[in-house]
């Protein structure tokens, strides 16, 4: 990406206009992050539309949800989603839902941006990522984060996906 393109980046929150898009882009980020993980079949029977009908009942949570839209040039690149911890067991009361950023926008920034967009500075909170994603890994231990021990093997599109826990 070049310079000039990192002027025009915007991190707002999500609206519910923004849910076609989002699903596109959702739907495209867990090609490109599970393809080593989950079989083909499996990402192929991600839905585009399926994403945005869930995008668009998110976009409308309440003020305890924080979710965002990064833009470049006015069209969606990533997104980010954090709020109340869902487990039973939560180490932290906030949980970092998701963080997706599209491959091509990779080492600009604006994975932080996202991040800064939906925690708060020095937050404690905790989140679940694929054990097998050494990138988002490296991002989150960049941001105070520490692995805490635990890890789940979750159904995830109808196959089984392992996760560690990070909590910072």
């Amino acid at each position: 990406m070049d310079a000039q393109l990192q002027t025009d980046i915007v991190v707002r929150p999500v609206r519910d206009v923004d849910a076609e898009a989002l699903g596109r882009v959702h739907a495209t980020c867990w090609h490109e992050t599970y393809d080593h993980l989950i079989s083909k079949a499996a990402l192929e029977s991600v839905s585009p539309k399926r994403l945005a009908e869930l995008w668009t009942h998110w976009a409308v949570q309440g003020d305890e949800f924080k979710m965002s839209a990064a833009l470049v040039d006015g069209e969606i690149v990533g997104f980010v989603g954090s709020g109340p911890a869902r487990d039973k067991d939560a180490p932290r009361n906030r949980e970092l839902y998701f963080i997706y950023l599209l491959a091509a926008y990779h080492s600009t920034g604006i994975g932080k941006k996202l991040f800064d967009a939906a925690v708060d500075e020095d937050e404690p909170l905790y989140l679940w990522v694929a054990e097998d994603n050494p990138r988002a890994h490296r991002f989150y231990t960049r941001n105070g984060f520490t692995l805490d021990g635990a890890r789940h093997t979750e159904p995830f599109l109808g196959e089984q996906l392992t996760e560690v826990r990070f909590v910072r």
